[in-house]
């Protein structure tokens, strides 16, 4: 990877079916850009959701062909009772799309934010042995696990979804929960790669960041008032939304003359309320073009930003 060519950066923030927020926004900026945003964006960082999306482009899929894979993929897990079943049915959906590759089939730079459960600390697969941070030569790419593998630790939101075990190549055997309850907006790990590890000046260095929207936020079950479990899960969806807006704060203070665009609209209309499991196709398009409409309120920052 050329120093001087690495200047766009990707972000994408976790949120489960409000992904499709994210897709509407990408499919703007990709049509703008004329060409796939694997040829745009020199890393592609993504967290839970984000991550099945920047694997998917990073891989060289459209946005339209993310999209289509979106809708056929989440209604049917959503509606998954129990986190064991979901966490089964994101394993068959998901290895439709990514089968058995594994990091060096990515056409550009990715980051997908895990955490490491044991420890408590950040778990993060990556493609490149120069944004390796110390113990570079034991490198593997990816940890030497499958795209998938990678995916399905970065979406294990416990308790909704199952902790992911992963057989690493060394690491030895890890078990992984959701990145989002370490970093939901990944752009800090990002930063820290492009500056510490790739040692780039701040004029070097474009970041473009994007949420799954804010919404008026509807229980994840009916029940949830009277099933701890339930009420587990929404004290789940909340601390996700807690760190990307955490996120958001710290890398303003900590990187003011840095060129950071950040996408994350509030609607709060009710009949725009939804959650993490949304499964209704109907909504999920919804928020789709609620993404397109973020793009359009951002676009002459985008644009001004990025040269494409």
């Amino acid at each position: 990877m050329n120093k001087e060519d690495l200047t766009n950066i990707l972000c994408l923030d976790g949120g489960g079916s409000k992904g499709v927020y994210t897709l509407g926004v990408l499919k703007e900026i990709e049509t703008a850009a004329g060409k796939p945003l694997n040829q745009v964006f020199q890393l592609i960082y993504g967290t839970s959701t984000g991550s099945i999306i920047a694997s998917m482009l990073a891989l060289g899929y459209c946005v339209d062909e993310v999209k289509q894979k979106y809708l056929e993929l989440i209604p049917p897990i959503m509606k998954c009772y129990g986190s064991g079943r979901k966490s089964k049915k994101l394993r068959k959906l998901g290895s439709d799309i990514f089968g058995d590759r594994k990091f060096d089939e990515f056409k550009t730079g990715i980051g997908i934010i895990a955490t490491n459960y044991n420890t408590q600390k950040p778990l993060i697969f990556k493609n490149d042995i120069a944004r390796a941070h110390g113990t570079k030569s034991s490198f593997v790419s990816g940890f030497g696990v499958t795209i998938l593998d990678a995916v399905e630790a970065s979406c294990a939101a416990c308790p909704v979804f199952s902790k992911k075990v992963l057989k690493t190549e060394n690491k030895e055997e890890l078990v992984a929960i959701d990145g989002g309850f370490i970093a939901n907006n990944p752009t800090l790990f990002a930063l820290i790669d492009a500056k510490k590890a790739l040692k780039l000046a701040d004029d070097q260095i474009k970041v473009l960041s994007i949420g799954v929207g804010n919404y008026i936020e509807k229980p994840l079950h009916r029940f949830h008032k009277v099933i701890s479990w339930f009420e587990m899960g929404q004290i789940a969806s909340r601390i996700l939304v807690a760190s990307s807006n955490t996120t958001e704060v710290v890398t303003k203070l900590l990187f003011p003359d840095l060129s950071i665009v950040r996408i994350n609209d509030t609607f709060n209309e009710p009949q725009y309320g939804t959650n993490m499991l949304e499964k209704d196709v109907k909504k999920l398009n919804t928020m789709y073009r609620l993404g397109i409409e973020s793009y359009a309120k951002h676009e002459k920052e985008i644009l001004s930003n990025f040269k494409f």
